[in-house]
């Protein structure tokens, strides 16, 4: 009997929407206020998936300003195969609003968006027998209306559709065609701890739906399942006719209210039909892999010597990718950043990153920062919430942001030339019972409860590969649970003054 380990998509991949064509599945996920937009990922068995790109990768589809908040940006996506080509609707919060796109083959090219003028957020695409296609979406309720999805042009009115059991926040829906009946799925209660999905389904749209007689189907809601704000699903049927569902989820650590930092992550679970019902889960961190042919791909390499003329898909960027500031030709085998702004809390920021997928990682970059310049390494929440170890001059620093304060913990003069950065995240697991705070400040050489998710160290390695650290910082601040907002951890590559080069990246599990 195969298993499979959950989440199938680690690290911040939030709000999954999921489609097949023939026997290959596609995958979109929510980026926010980062580009480019709306992650797209494949597989030929639903546990193995592989990022093959963006639907919203070019300035004319995604236009984000400086100024759009952390947590704005693109939200929940819904991607649907219809009559041989790909359909894509999000909503860009902040920005143009609801926009649809479309493409032959998902890994792009995507077209231009097509506006599609609804409130709320979360478009949801379904089209019925004779070809009609409904957009459902979230605003004081789950509302539907029919569209031409080419033109984007309403058809009609918005009509209340079902808004699940009276919990708050009902949002996500999804609309699914199943022999004789119409079943809309949403999520209810948050997307935190309270986080449930729930069903109905009615004969004929727009209804009435009557829901499910033990909604919420699933929840993880007051129990200490280490798998926590379960919700925003998407059914899909496998090629050989089991039922499958993609969902978001944490995984929360240390002590009460629990943290989770690498944001909301897709997860996998199997759908059983119960009645007439679809029932998801178990959701488990290790489950009964489907019954597909394994079709693992390639393990994507964990470092990037920026030897290629492109940044590879993974890599991402704050708000648009600037080819004056993130310049892979300027010095051949390195990725030079110009600063646009002075700080990472200002707007502008120049940041490249990758998302944490492993609770345990280390991340490591060789940089050389030109004569008055800034610019290292950071893990980054959002703009109040990141810790950086940079380069400037003679001095290296580790800086915490941690909401209104920001503080150089600890600095250090080191000899002239190329340095290399580093930061390693350990988890609570494998700590003592306490840990020695490092660096300046009044808790410098003090015993820290281990209630953190996680720590990190901050530092820079000498010429013999000794790391030497500057500060270690307690993880649970990089959390949403502190931070609050919808993303997770990227980590990556910055400069606030002047240029930095980098001569590769490294970001591994420890």
């Amino acid at each position: 009997m195969a298993y499979f380990d959950n989440p199938v998509i680690p690290g911040f991949s939030p709000d999954p929407s999921i489609c097949r064509a023939g026997e290959d599945y596609y995958l979109a996920t929510s980026s926010f206020e980062y580009v480019p937009g709306v992650p797209l990922w494949h597989s030929r068995d639903l546990t193995h998936w592989r990022l093959i790109g963006h639907a919203l990768d070019r300035p004319a589809q995604l236009d984000l300003s400086d100024t759009v908040a952390s947590s704005s940006g693109v939200y929940a996506p819904t991607l649907r195969h219809h009559d041989g080509r790909f359909w894509m609707i999000t909503t860009v919060v902040g920005g143009v609003g609801t926009v649809l796109v479309t493409a032959a083959d998902p890994a792009g090219p995507w077209s231009d968006p097509v506006p599609v003028r609804i409130p709320g957020i979360d478009p949801d695409l379904a089209w019925d027998e004779d070809g009609t296609c409904w957009c459902l979406f979230s605003h004081d309720g789950i509302k539907g209306v029919r569209i031409d999805p080419k033109s984007g042009a309403l058809l009609g009115e918005p009509v209340d559709m079902w808004s699940g059991t009276g919990l708050q926040y009902p949002e996500g829906p999804h609309l699914y065609c199943v022999g004789d009946w119409w079943y809309l799925l949403l999520s209810e209660g948050g997307t935190e701890r309270g986080h449930a999905l729930s069903v109905a389904r009615a004969r004929t749209l727009p209804g009435p739906f009557e829901p499910h007689p033990d909604n919420p189907v699933l929840s993880h809601r007051s129990t200490d399942h280490p798998v926590q704000n379960t919700g925003h699903g998407d059914l899909v049927r496998a090629h050989d006719g089991s039922w499958w569902m993609v969902l978001l989820g944490t995984r929360p650590r240390g002590d009460t209210p629990g943290f989770h930092g690498m944001g909301r992550e897709t997860f996998l679970a199997p759908v059983r039909w119960e009645d007439g019902w679809p029932v998801p889960g178990p959701v488990e961190l290790r489950s009964r892999a489907p019954e597909l042919l394994p079709h693992p791909w390639p393990e994507e390499p964990h470092r990037d010597d920026f030897d290629a003329p492109a940044l590879a898909p993974r890599w991402v960027t704050l708000r648009r990718r600037d080819p004056e500031a993130v310049d892979l030709g300027a010095k051949p085998g390195h990725l030079v950043l110009n600063a646009r702004a002075e700080a990472l809390d200002r707007p502008g920021a120049v940041f490249v990153g990758r998302r944490q997928r492993d609770p345990e990682c280390v991340a490591r970059t060789r940089t050389d920062v030109a004569e008055g310049g800034r610019g290292g390494l950071a893990v980054r929440l959002d703009e109040a919430h990141h810790y950086q170890v940079e380069r400037e001059g003679d001095t290296v620093r580790a800086i915490a942001r941690i909401g209104p304060v920001r503080q150089a913990v600890a600095e250090r003069v080191v000899p002239a030339g190329p340095l290399t950065l580093r930061v390693d995240v350990t988890t609570t697991d494998a700590l003592p019972p306490t840990i020695t705070v490092r660096g300046a400040g009044p808790q410098a050489g003090a015993g820290l409860r281990v209630g953190a998710p996680d720590t990190l160290r901050l530092g820079y390695e000498t010429e013999d590969g000794e790391f030497e650290v500057l500060a270690e910082l307690d993880g649970r601040y990089l959390t949403t649970e502190v931070a609050g907002g919808f993303t997770g951890r990227v980590v990556g590559m910055y400069a606030t003054r002047g240029s930095a080069a980098f001569d590769w990246f490294e970001l591994s599990s420890a």
